[in-house]
């Protein structure tokens, strides 16, 4: 479904403006993008690799699971293909690649992060570049130390890091100590997406129907959430199968379920989140998901419907 990047101009522009900086500095420019899932963080990261077209493109992103140390330069080393000649120690690379019979050969961790900046910095050779770094947030403390050691360094690339909130993060102390490092570079962008607004939601469908009739009942369904268009018109198909889908009972997730239990227990977002295990910001969203998806004018009228449902997860249950 060919979904055009409608309210995002404005920040392909300020990533092209700092890989413009990047290559007339001839250092590396951090540009960082922020926003919650789904709202669109590496399809605007792919939209300024192809606009901007480096002769090198570096990139990298946790494991699914638990990230081990270096998780970010592994990937990078892995998606090179042959292995290439560098200026580091054998034995040093085989520990940054996380090659399954890694070396008995240990090094300080200070150590390791200058083998694993010059293995970047050889790796793109001096040429115009663009490192990719897709959800900081699931890095792990080695390579986030990496990231923030090469903004700012001596070679023409941009440093494009996409995150979610830091309260999501692994170790969001650390996230949020490198995500201001990173800003702290002369030159450095910064995008933080939004979702969309229902003109916005309505711009889409005019391209994609012909007309935006549905624009407001679409965007109350998605929340404005660019992901959850994408997945509706998806499914959708027609204008018929649009209005159909935006016009049932959207379902709640398992999380909302629980957050939905916690208000008819009367419960503030503050209690909500120590008896979750989730931070206040994290709460604060699913309250305003319920909201949308439940057509309650208020968390009170949420809960009074929530009384009258048997079906609610409960903490802990």
């Amino acid at each position: 479904m060919p979904v055009p990047m409608v309210g995002r101009e404005d920040a392909l522009q300020e990533l092209r403006h700092a890989w413009e900086r990047a290559q007339a500095l001839g250092r590396c420019v951090p540009a960082v993008i922020t926003g919650l899932p789904g709202t669109g963080k590496s399809r605007l990261a792919a939209a300024a690799v192809q606009a901007t077209a480096p002769e090198v493109t570096l990139s990298g992103s946790a494991r699914l699971h638990s990230p081990a140390p270096y998780d970010w330069l592994a990937a990078v080393l892995a998606g090179c293909g042959p292995r290439p000649q560098l200026p580091v120690p054998p034995q040093a690379l085989a520990w940054l690649a996380q090659d399954p019979d890694v070396p008995r050969e240990r090094y300080t961790p200070d150590a390791l992060l200058r083998l694993a900046v010059t293995t970047v910095r050889a790796l793109a050779g001096g040429r115009p570049s663009v490192l990719m770094v897709e959800d900081l947030h699931a890095l792990d403390p080695a390579s986030l130390n990496l990231i923030a050691e090469l903004a700012g360094a001596e070679m023409p690339a941009l440093l494009l890091v996409t995150s979610r909130p830091p309260d999501e993060a692994v170790n969001p102390q650390l996230t949020v100590r490198t995500l201001e490092r990173l800003a702290g570079v002369a030159g450095a962008a910064r995008c933080h997406l939004n979702a969309l607004t229902a003109a916005q939601t309505g711009q889409i469908l005019l391209h994609v129907y012909g007309q935006s009739a549905l624009a407001d009942a679409t965007w109350r369904h998605t929340g404005g959430n660019p992901y959850r268009l994408t997945e509706v018109l998806a499914v959708a198909g027609g204008l018929d199968g649009l209005a159909q889908a935006v016009r049932a009972p959207a379902e709640l997730t398992a999380r909302e379920r629980e957050v939905l239990g916690c208000l008819a227990e009367g419960m503030p977002n503050k209690q909500i989140a120590k008896v979750l295990g989730i931070s206040v910001r994290t709460v604060t969203v699913h309250v305003s998901n319920l909201l949308r998806k439940t057509g309650a004018s208020s968390r009170t009228e949420a809960a009074l419907q929530a009384v009258q449902t048997t079906s609610l997860a409960r903490p802990g249950g």
